[in-house]
């Protein structure tokens, strides 16, 4: 597969999944931040759930991300 050129611009399906992973990251961010209420509340395995599902969330936006760069 060829490289695209430096000076052209991204297609639009590349920055289309650029924007969908900063959007899995940002919900990844409230996830991770607010999951403290649930901790300081007693409520832990709702805290618990919260931090595994912003984590994955993370994971899936990075990998997105990583992903629609190199295009």
């Amino acid at each position: 597969m060829a490289l695209p050129d430096p000076g052209t611009h991204p297609s639009r399906n590349a920055r289309r999944e650029r924007l969908v992973a900063l959007l899995a990251l940002g919900v990844a961010a409230v996830l991770l931040l607010s999951s403290a209420t649930w901790f300081g509340t007693g409520q832990t395995g709702v805290g618990v759930g919260q931090v595994v599902l912003g984590l994955a969330m993370a994971g899936i936006g990075a990998f997105l991300y990583r992903r629609a760069s190199r295009r």
